[in-house]
């Protein structure tokens, strides 16, 4: 058995590998299938206590589809490559954020 090697490790996810644009779609797909809203947020760390992100734009209520998101996150990451840049997923339902995963850390 091989020991990960040591790095900080951020949100869910953060064990895999960077995702790859295909691998993200697939995750926003699972967002859109469930009824939830895809927004999108930045900040310069990824710490636990860090509860506060700021939004890139408004949350996405009207998508229709993958592209338009995936669009969005390389438009984040060509503004803030310098950041964290992660997708949340909101239930209007329960209101509140059910899931986040990084899609960009600086280097």
């Amino acid at each position: 058995m091989q020991t990960l090697p040591k790095e900080r490790r951020y949100e869910t996810l953060s064990y895999l590998p960077p995702l790859s644009d295909a691998q993200i779609s697939k995750q926003i797909q699972y967002i859109l299938d469930q009824g939830y809203i895809p927004a999108i947020e930045f900040n310069e760390r990824s710490e636990p206590t860090d509860y506060f992100w700021t939004l890139w734009k408004l949350p996405l209520f009207d998508v229709r589809g993958v592209q338009e998101v995936l669009s969005e996150v390389r438009a984040c990451r060509s503004e803030y490559s310098n950041q964290f840049i992660r997708v949340v997923g909101f239930d209007n339902i329960k209101q509140c954020q059910i899931l986040s995963f990084i899609v960009h850390k600086p280097r």
